[in-house]
């Protein structure tokens, strides 16, 4: 409990490897196919999670 995460599925159109950009922070799909990723922040409680993205 008190832990919170940080959970960011990504969803590619092509195959799954992915790249870093020169800047050392863009992912981008190896195969230059589209992809999207999004992310929710949870923290975990001694009961029900709690999403805080989605409050």
């Amino acid at each position: 409990p008190g832990m919170c995460l940080a959970i960011e599925p990504m969803i590619n159109a092509g195959g799954h490897r992915i790249k870093f950009l020169s800047d050392g922070w863009t992912v981008v799909t190896a195969d230059g196919r589209p992809s999207v990723h999004f992310e929710d922040t949870v923290v975990v409680t001694d009961g029900d999670p709690l999403v805080l993205t989605r409050r």
